[in-house]
């Protein structure tokens, strides 16, 4: 639970703001590195996708874990369900308020 403030400070304002996302393992040149990094990238997302979903039932931020654990996995369609998920009132303004906490500009969304 404290990771998940940072983590949503550290994305920059328009992450949710271009029509498409490039990769960032084409641009490494290291793919023994680059496969390594996204398979335990996918790991801790599955992870705190799993804890979102229980925490959607218990005490705890289960809407943002569940985000920033979908936002940490790679899978085909997954930039089209951010956006969707953003966009939605509830989701911007927790995201938002997280960022105006730390003195962050909020999302841009399209």
């Amino acid at each position: 639970m404290l990771t998940i403030p940072w983590l949503v400070t550290r994305l920059p304002a328009d992450y949710f703001d271009h029509r498409r996302r490039e990769g960032w393992r084409e641009a490494t040149g290291k793919p023994f590195a680059s496969f390594l990094l996204a398979m335990l990238k996918n790991l801790l997302g599955a992870v705190l996708l799993g804890l979102g979903v229980v925490m959607l039932f218990t005490p705890g931020q289960g809407i943002l874990t569940v985000l920033v654990g979908l936002l940490l996995m790679n899978f085909p369609g997954k930039y089209r369900l951010e956006r969707w998920l953003v966009t939605r009132p509830g989701v911007l303004k927790q995201l938002n308020a997280l960022r105006k906490r730390r003195g962050k500009p909020p999302f841009h969304v399209p």
